[in-house]
């Protein structure tokens, strides 16, 4: 009976042991998680050789625009002016210019129209601008239900040392093609010239793309008025001319009276 106390004394010893032990050390922080980087994805595109399956998208999409299309009532003629300070997004890849280090001032006119509701396009916008150094125009056409294709845009440019008139009856061509894809990136194709570290690329295989584009671009300034509204929208958005000064005629002095 004694030796029961002493065996249950020793057998406590370890327990105490172990809890002074789980006192003494610090208690540990769990492992921070550093934050996750947002993966920023850079898509770069081959705007002067794109590859084949790139071309049968341009010739599809291209082939696609209604030629003598049914437009709705709704229509948009806008006009106005901006200020440009940075490099304009018209300018081609490997295609060089002046642009000044002042901000320009660049008129522009907007033509929208509302496509019927059988058709596969929902509307389409023309715009012309001015800036004084470049005239460019911009023909968009936007999908009515987007599945892959989103939009077909399409534009050309020409200095300014002519006038809006001049350029728009002369129909110039088409110089970049780029359609919006729905998840996808976009494809685009671009007149490219030579650059200080290589030559101009061969783009002999894309001339029926460019060509195709300039018919469309062509058929679309004559369905939408461009060559009357335009040049009478740009003259209105360029401001009222100044008028005259006027001159005042000095009062001769009164003779004195006698």
């Amino acid at each position: 009976m004694l030796k029961t106390p002493t065996v249950l004394v020793f057998a406590c010893l370890p327990v105490f042991a172990v809890v002074a032990l789980a006192q003494d050390q610090p208690a540990q922080a769990p492992p921070t998680q550093s934050p996750a980087q947002p993966q920023v994805q850079v898509h770069m595109l081959n705007v002067c050789t794109p590859s084949a399956e790139e071309q049968k998208e341009i010739a599809s999409a291209l082939a696609r625009v209604p030629k003598q299309p049914l437009f709705g009532n709704d229509f948009e003629v806008s006009r106005g002016r901006s200020t440009l300070t940075d490099l304009p997004s018209f300018m081609p890849a490997g295609q060089s210019g002046h642009v000044a280090g002042e901000p320009s001032i660049a008129s522009y006119v907007r033509i929208r129209r509302e496509f019927s509701v059988q058709a596969m396009f929902a509307s389409v916008q023309y715009s012309f601008s001015n800036d004084g150094q470049n005239m460019v125009e911009t023909l968009v056409l936007h999908v009515r239900e987007p599945k892959d294709l989103i939009q077909v845009s399409m534009e050309d440019s020409a200095s300014a040392v002519t006038s809006a008139e001049a350029m728009l009856n002369t129909n110039t061509p088409v110089s970049r093609i780029r359609l919006e894809r729905f998840g996808k990136s976009s494809i685009a194709l671009a007149r490219c010239s030579a650059t200080e570290t290589g030559s101009a690329p061969d783009q002999s295989a894309y001339e029926p793309l460019f060509r195709s584009a300039s018919e469309v671009l062509a058929n679309y300034r004559g369905l939408l008025g461009v060559k009357t509204i335009v040049p009478d929208e740009l003259a209105k958005a360029s401001g009222p001319p100044k008028a005259a000064p006027v001159k005042h005629e000095a009062k001769k002095p009164a003779a004195p009276k006698k």
